[in-house]
């Protein structure tokens, strides 16, 4: 078996050299890093933490990255489906898995992230909901240190993997189902955040459907949150004929507010969440399973940790009119 001694024999360094790198300490300059790293690969060593894991009846443990971050007042379906989808999976393909929170990595540096996964005996990661801006996390799936599953964001190398639906078709679907089933030409468009993978899609869909239909479009960022949609529909759903929404939440509060405007507007969200069923009129949207993209989240990264090698996963995802009796029990 090969132990650490080989691996600072074969990079040319101490051994403490070796456990400082493997371990994320700070203060090891990048050559070394590189060295032995490389090192690492080339006689194939795994560190004790992570033999440990593997050696046991379990086949590896791997984390899932939440970014609660938009959480609001409401229940978070998204992120409970999220939840139960992972583990659910996990425990039939014997992985241990845990939970990390985004704003628990938020102030690390690489080199601490890297120290604290290790430290947990972490093989591999499911991130959700990671953003442009989330230059730590990037930094991560660049080093290729672990296997990693990003889910809504489209990062892959030899040993990530991402999965999503395809956000542009569907976005574009979505709205035009509504322009179909309603008169108008002119569009608000309610869209997510200026730094989000997903955002920049959906938005595509939007602006190719303009294009293409002659549409007067007009984007406002509502952040994914349902106090700002209803606040930007209040200001400039009046001149419009329907209003699109890139989320469920969004579309909630713009229906809200119309109805507090006594105006009536056709409004069509993006998720398929049950809450919206409660928001008191139908409306179009694009149904997620996200219990079942966070399932085969778990396969993939299974597959990674098994030697696969990275890819991009396109799911499906289906067009629904969400009503209240849709949601009754």
């Amino acid at each position: 078996m090969v132990s650490i001694k080989d691996v600072a024999k074969q990079a040319g360094v101490a051994i403490s050299t070796v456990s400082k790198v493997l371990n994320g300490y700070p203060n090891v300059s990048e050559e070394t890093k590189k060295k032995v790293n490389q090192a690492v690969e080339e006689l194939n060593f795994v560190p004790n933490t992570v033999a440990a894991a593997l050696s046991s009846k379990q086949s590896g443990r791997v984390a899932m990255l939440l970014n609660l971050g938009n959480i609001s007042q409401a229940v978070d379906e998204i992120h409970m489906q999220y939840i139960a989808g992972t583990i659910g999976r996990a425990v039939e393909l014997n992985l241990d898995v845990i939970t990390i929170f985004d704003s628990m990595l938020k102030s690390k540096s690489l080199d601490e992230v890297v120290r604290y996964l290790r430290s947990q005996s972490i093989t591999g990661l499911i991130i959700f909901g990671m953003s442009k801006e989330d230059r730590v996390l990037h930094r991560l799936i660049d080093a290729q240190l672990f296997k990693i599953v990003t889910v809504d964001a489209p990062l892959v190398n030899l040993c990530s993997s991402a999965i999503w639906i395809d956000q542009e078709a569907a976005q574009y679907a979505v709205a035009k189902k509504t322009l179909k089933e309603n008169a108008g030409k002119s569009i608000l468009y309610l869209a997510g955040k200026k730094n989000g993978y997903v955002s920049a899609e959906r938005l595509k869909g939007m602006q190719r459907l303009a294009e293409e239909e002659g549409l007067s479009l007009l984007v406002r960022n509502g952040e994914f949150s349902e106090r700002l949609a209803r606040e930007l529909t209040f200001r400039y759903a009046r001149k419009k004929n329907i209003v699109v929404c890139a989320s469920d939440m969004m579309a909630i509060g713009a229906m809200r507010a119309l109805m507090d405007m006594d105006i009536f507007r056709p409004v069509c969200g993006f998720d398929g969440i049950t809450l919206m069923g409660y928001a008191g009129k139908q409306m179009n949207t694009v149904r997620q399973d996200f219990a079942r993209i966070a399932s085969k989240a778990v396969e993939e990264l299974k597959r990674l940790l098994d030697g696969g090698e990275g890819r991009q996963i396109v799911l499906d995802y289906e067009l629904v009119r969400m009503k209240y009796e849709d949601v009754l029990i």
